[in-house]
């Protein structure tokens, strides 16, 4: 009985985890057309997507402390009542100081939502069904891809960009009902004291498992985060032709997320350096083809692919490192996977402005690399730890 509520609360997560997504990323499909309402180089249009990620990265982990004695609903509520707030404002197009504002505010709490989420999906269960209810929430994120994101680009490519704002608020709408009448009051079982979550900081694992995380996110946004301008700038896609590419993007991003989960509950190391290495194999994969539309499409294929198992990977490998405190760290993977959003936009759109569109995959072969090695460290660190207890079990024994 405790795995079907899990299973159905992890639904409920996916849902919202989908209205969310859909204002985080619902801005890259029509950022070139905010650009030019405003004004603006699409890498100053970029803070609107690198901003929102930043709050997250600086606020997420206390916000997470100090609303850890609230009831979880509430502020499941709460926060999703601020991304509809948001973009109902948004919707009519005020300045952009204003617009950047309004995108902000309700990244405060996307953290604690996602966490609160995981954390009431992931109560009472054995460790494959966590990793299974995980990867249903996450699956959120490219059913936004496939769903909402792709639709939003479409309208809005024939009726404005604030079209999208508006989608998105219908979406968080019937999110917002859909946790008030099914999430039961406080789902989510208090793990621990906060200075006992905050002592997994202190374990080496986890700390490179936080830095893999960033550098996987910060890979993977260098390009996704201009998504809609390198189709268009590269492959000269027309607006409406990136709708469906967004759409084409999600269904592969769903397809990788679903063989993800299943690879991680029976090799989580294996798993997470391929994902890893898809970073290098996709600047390889655009380089070596032509630069014509159909080539274009099936690069779109690849990269939904290799892209769509990276936030269930940076969760699982994360959360392997520090199981007596999940809340805490779900935060922590939230804050610093959109502190890599926040880098991989920014640092890719400086290289954009100077070299070129065609530049942004390979900052995140880059990025990639890092990636790579901190697994590597990781896994030297875990080898240590594990012969410094063998040994003091047998000076123990000895004694």
């Amino acid at each position: 009985m405790q795995m079907k509520n899990s299973k159905l609360l992890a639904y409920v997560g996916c849902l919202g985890l989908v209205g969310i997504i859909s204002t985080e990323f619902g801005i890259i499909g029509v950022l070139p057309q905010v650009a030019e309402h405003y004004h603006l180089t699409i890498d100053h249009a970029g803070y609107l997507l690198s901003a929102f990620a930043l709050v997250i990265a600086l606020t997420g982990p206390f916000l997470m402390l100090y609303t850890s004695s609230m009831d979880a609903r509430k502020i499941m509520v709460v926060a999703t009542s601020l991304f509809l707030l948001s973009n109902l404002i948004s919707f009519f197009k005020p300045p952009f100081g204003w617009l950047l504002i309004l995108r902000v505010l309700p990244a405060f709490l996307q953290p604690v939502f996602i966490s609160l989420a995981m954390a009431a999906a992931g109560r009472d269960v054995d460790a494959n069904t966590q990793i299974r209810n995980t990867g249903i929430i996450v699956g959120g994120i490219p059913l936004a891809q496939v769903t909402t994101i792709p639709l939003a680009t479409y309208i809005a490519s024939s009726l404005g960009w604030n079209i999208a704002y508006l989608v998105q608020a219908v979406v968080n709408g019937l999110v917002l009902c859909l946790l008030y009448y099914v999430m039961p009051p406080d789902p989510v079982k208090r793990e621990a004291s906060v200075l006992q979550q905050i002592g997994i900081l202190k374990k080496k694992t986890f700390l490179w498992s936080i830095s893999f995380n960033f550098f996987l996110i910060a890979a993977w946004f260098s390009s996704y985060g201009y998504f809609a301008n390198y189709l268009q700038a590269i492959y000269r896609f027309s607006k409406s032709e990136t709708g469906f590419l967004l759409l084409l993007f999600g269904i592969m991003g769903i397809v990788a997320n679903a063989i993800a989960s299943r690879w991680l509950t029976k090799n989580m190391l294996r798993t997470t350096v391929v994902v890893a290495l898809g970073t290098l194999i996709f600047p390889v994969f655009i380089a070596l083809g032509p630069v014509n539309k159909i080539y274009g499409i099936l690069s779109v294929a690849v990269w939904g692919l290799l892209y769509g198992p990276c936030f269930i990977t940076a969760i699982t490998f994360m959360q392997s490192a520090a199981t007596e405190a999940k809340s805490f760290s779900n935060t922590l993977q939230t804050s610093f996977g959109n502190l890599g959003i926040s880098a991989g936009t920014f640092i890719a759109g400086i290289t954009i402005a100077r070299y070129g569109m065609i530049t942004s995959p390979w900052v995140g072969a880059g990025f990639g690399l890092a990636a790579l090695v901190s697994i590597f460290v990781r896994v030297r660190a875990e080898k240590k730890t594990v012969l410094k207890i063998s040994d003091q079990s047998a000076k123990q024994s000895i004694s």
